[in-house]
């Protein structure tokens, strides 16, 4: 495959470190999400401090929607990262269950009264 200069190995999977990595993204989905609301609940307590006037109504009418934009995109940060925490765990798992469902297609499997034949290696008898 490739260089022939490889161990023939595509991927190099390690499961633990995936599972020691996930704790990492959930606590950043923690810490973002406590910024979030503390943004969200600091602004909506200041209310509409430009005032009534043309440039204040100006203002707040380009900036309410960008406001809300910025707290929707990191709303969206916050469910990907938790997302990211989950998906590392279930990756890790999935990959020793596939792991483990090829090596168990490559095991031998005994049948009784068929201890006294051979098998030549190509699974034939």
């Amino acid at each position: 495959m490739g260089e022939g200069n490889g161990d023939g190995m595509v991927l190099h999977i390690h499961t633990a470190d995936l599972k020691r990595a996930a704790p990492d993204f959930h606590e950043a989905a923690l810490n973002l999400s406590k910024a979030l609301t503390a943004l969200v609940t600091t602004l909506d307590g200041l209310g509409r401090p430009w005032g009534d006037d043309k440039q204040g109504t100006e203002f707040g009418d380009s900036y309410s929607p960008l406001q809300k934009k910025i707290e929707s995109a990191a709303g969206t940060l916050v469910l990907g990262l938790v997302s990211i925490h989950e998906a590392m765990g279930d990756l890790a798992d999935g990959h020793v269950d596939n792991d483990q469902l090829i090596a168990g297609m490559f095991t031998e499997v005994k049948v009784a009264g068929e201890d006294q034949q051979q098998s030549d290696g190509a699974g034939e008898r």
